[in-house]
């Protein structure tokens, strides 16, 4: 009998201490759960944290928008060099890439029709002034009353032709670089030659030396590049972001540390069908190592906003997600989600996922915020 009561005993003896266990632990888990996103810090801890706390802050900050394009040249920059007169190439020094002064000769081209149109040039001049005495003798006449008006009237007509196939000739020589008023017999020559109109460089030589070049045969194509621009890729959404003038930082993906300031000079107008539009920009300052096709990356700061922002070093991310401290009393804080913007000037731009009241009258870790995590993630 005894030995039957000593066991109901210890049976619950044992329920009970399981039962305070259960008790315990649940006790526990309520105040895990409860307190999952708060720590409080000792004396020493908090001392040895270094923590600091601010308002937070309401400032101006600008976005950053990344685009890409390459470098062009536009069209009153690209020159064809062709010859309205065909002919054959006699020489020319010229390669790709080779650079070219304004007025300097590149090229020569001989041909007999040059020969013809020079002559044809002399034989007007030299019948001009004969023509021109008759005419001013059958004028003086006709005044005088010795001669016919119609005698004057063909004196004068011829005057006139003479006049128009001279100015005619003149003007044909000078499409192939012949000066008229230098023009002599002495000079007549069977060969023409050709020169840069611009300073610049040689983007494509399309003609070897015997070659025939018809008037409508492209030689040489030059290209000025003082005037490149880059063109620019932007996708149809962050267009209303932009506007002429603004300024933009470009670099390559070979120097990314060399920058190169730019300035908005044009936005096109079309929607492409991947939904982009070509926006033109200007170099501030021309530089050789720029070559037109060449890729180019491009950051434009688009419109400054106000919004609220918090040091770097306030900001924390754990599990993929950003967080920020708010400080409930010295030494106590809790932890709130929020999701990031723009970064400027060691400053981040958030948006709190949950509301805050007294929002600006809070007070929110901007240092030592990692340190927080670790006590509030390792609490062993």
């Amino acid at each position: 009998m005894n030995s039957y009561k000593l066991y109901i005993i210890l049976s619950i003896t044992c329920f009970s201490i399981v039962s305070c266990n259960n008790i315990e632990t649940n006790s526990d888990e309520g105040i895990s759960t409860e307190n999952e996103n708060k720590v409080e810090l000792t004396q020493q801890q908090y001392e040895n944290a270094q923590v600091e706390v601010a308002k937070i802050e309401e400032r101006s900050i600008s976005s950053l928008l990344k685009v890409n394009g390459k470098i062009e040249v536009p069209p009153q920059n690209m020159i064809s060099i062709s010859i309205p007169m065909g002919g054959y190439l006699k020489s020319t020094q010229l390669l790709p890439g080779m650079h070219v002064r304004k007025g300097e000769k590149i090229a020569t081209l001989e041909d007999q029709q040059y020969i013809q149109l020079q002559q044809d040039y002399l034989t007007a001049k030299a019948q001009f002034t004969p023509i021109e005495s008759a005419y001013l003798r059958q004028k003086s006449l006709f005044e005088s009353q010795a001669s016919s008006e119609k005698v004057m009237e063909e004196a004068k007509s011829n005057w006139l032709s003479q006049k128009i196939l001279i100015k005619s000739l003149s003007e044909k020589l000078e499409l192939i670089s012949v000066n008229p008023d230098k023009l002599t017999e002495q000079t007549l020559s069977r060969t023409i030659p050709v020169y840069s109109p611009i300073d610049g460089f040689v983007s494509k030589v399309n003609m070897n030396i015997g070659k025939y070049a018809n008037p409508t045969d492209v030689l040489f194509e030059l290209v000025n590049p003082e005037d490149i621009h880059l063109q620019l890729t932007v996708f149809e959404r962050d267009i209303f972001k932009l506007t002429i003038g603004q300024k933009i930082i470009a670099y390559n993906n070979i120097h990314p540390e060399k920058k190169y300031r730019c300035e908005i000079l044009l936005i096109g107008q079309d929607v492409s069908p991947e939904r982009t539009i070509q926006v033109h920009c200007h170099f501030e300052q021309y530089d050789k190592s720029l070559i037109p096709g060449m890729y180019m990356n491009a950051e434009i700061e688009v419109t400054t906003h106000k919004a609220y922002v918090i040091d770097n070093d306030g900001l924390v991310r754990f599990e993929d997600k950003q967080y920020v401290f708010q400080e409930i009393k010295k030494g106590a804080y809790q932890m709130l989600e929020v999701t990031t913007q723009n970064t400027e000037n060691g400053f981040t731009q958030i948006t709190f996922v949950d509301d805050i009241k007294d929002l600006k009258q809070t007070n929110f870790v901007t240092k030592g915020a990692y340190t927080l995590l670790m006590k509030m993630k390792n609490v062993e």
